[in-house]
Parts: C-alpha cells; structure tokens; sequence
C-alpha cells in the first residue's frame, strides 16, 4: 500500500475524450482500467493532478471517476483515496458529484 500518482496530460492523454474504447484510445473507461483501478485493487491512494490537459468532457469524467461507483467501489472510500488537484475547483466538485 502507498501512494499512485496520475498527471493526467502527461501520464494519459492531454486530450482525454469519450466514454467508451470505441470512443478512442483516450476515453474514461481506458484511463479508469488502466490507471485508477489498477492503483486502487493494489490498496494504493491514489493523488490525480487533472491540470494541464484542453478540456474534459462529462461523458469522460462520468465514465472514469463515476463507473467506479457503478463498478462497486463505495463512495466513501473514493471520496477517501481519491485525491483531486485542480487549479478549478468546479472541476473536483464535478467529479465528487460522480460519487454522491
């Protein structure tokens, strides 16, 4: 158990987009498979830095922050592990709106 750093525009995509693969090889469910779950099934926190990048979408957000709520992890526990940084905080409320 430790710490899992993500800098999304430079670990993932500056330009993530879509909700589904079929969307693109940078779509939420990509970078929730590959990057959140695997940090978190390992017990990791997991600290996600989401400056940088163009823009996000809400069918990206929902789908990488919120299917892991629908995928069964609690809300509480996400809320816990999941540390957000942003230099817009509407963004983080966005995605915490995923969890409640």
């Amino acid at each position: 158990m430790g710490e899992t750093m993500i800098i999304v525009a430079k670990d993932f995509s500056r330009a993530p987009a879509g909700r589904f693969i079929s969307d693109g090889p940078n779509s939420g469910t990509r970078f929730r498979d590959d990057y959140l779950v695997p940090a978190l099934n390992r017990g990791d926190d997991v600290v996600v830095q989401l400056d940088g990048v163009r823009a996000y979408g809400s069918s990206f957000l929902d789908e990488a922050f919120g299917g892991l709520k629908r995928m069964g992890y609690a809300a509480a526990d996400l809320v816990k592990r999941i540390k957000l940084l942003s230099s817009d905080p509407s963004l983080v409320a966005e995605i915490r709106g995923y969890w409640s």
